[in-house]
Formats: C-alpha cells, structure tokens, sequence
C-alpha cells in the first residue's frame, strides 16, 4: 500500500520522489526544505539500511544524522531517533497517532526510533514537532 521507492540500481530526482508521494508530494517538500531552511541540514539522497528501507533524503548537520525521509507510494515517513527525555517533552503536544508511534518506540539506549508515516497535514504538523525535538536542549 505505500511502496518505498526499492529499486537501488536507479537514483530517483527530488521530484521523482516528490511524485511518488502523489497527495502527500506537496507536504514532503514542504518538510525537507524546513529542515534545511530551519536548522540548515544538508540534504543527501540514500539508500541505507539495506534493500527494505529504500531511497530517502536524509538529513545531517556536518556528519550528524538528524532524520530520514522515506518517500512511499501516497505517503511518506519520516525516521528519527530521540531520547527519552526530547520525547517526554513532546508527548503533551502531539495528535494521539504520534503519541502511540511514541509510546511504541523502537528503544535503543536512552531513547528510540519511530517512523512516522505522514498521511495529512496533522501528521506533517506532528512530523515537525518531533524533529523540533531534535534540537531542543534537555537535561
């Protein structure tokens, strides 16, 4: 239902990516230019993770990872890692869709991944509190 862009072997554009994501296209430019506008991450295409994960834009500030977005037939997702702390501060402040993708987060050290699959501008919204997280100083 929403296929990931797999084949290795074909780099797609940004546009070909934005496509993809056909109702969503227009929410997952809107995403990757208010990471780089916002925190000036650097945007690179990539093929990580092995052969299930596919292309996504993935975004660094110098060599740091902040998150990956995952163009997907319809959609996309957007995959972030963040301690439990950065999510404790959040947990208030999104829609109850993201506070389960919280709540089941895939727990690595202190903290975890979720992904975040963006279907409306609710989630796109949620999307961006999460990263926000990202650069918000806890202690």
């Amino acid at each position: 239902m929403y296929e990931r862009m797999l084949e290795k072997s074909k780099q797609p554009a940004i546009e070909e990516m934005e496509a993809y994501c056909g109702d969503c296209g227009a929410l997952f430019m809107l995403l990757n230019e208010w990471l780089s506008t916002t925190y000036h991450t650097r945007q690179e295409l990539s093929y990580p993770y092995g052969n299930h994960y596919g292309w996504c834009i993935a975004h660094r500030i110098k060599k740091k990872l902040i998150c990956n977005v995952f163009p997907e037939r319809n959609a996309f997702t957007v995959m972030v890692r963040l301690s439990n702390n950065q999510f404790d501060t959040i947990l208030s402040k999104v829609q109850p869709y993201t506070k389960e993708l919280i709540i089941n987060k895939y727990s690595c050290g202190d903290g975890g991944w979720i992904h975040e699959r963006v279907l409306t501008q609710e989630h796109y919204e949620d999307a961006k509190i999460v990263l926000s997280a990202k650069f918000t100083k806890v202690s």
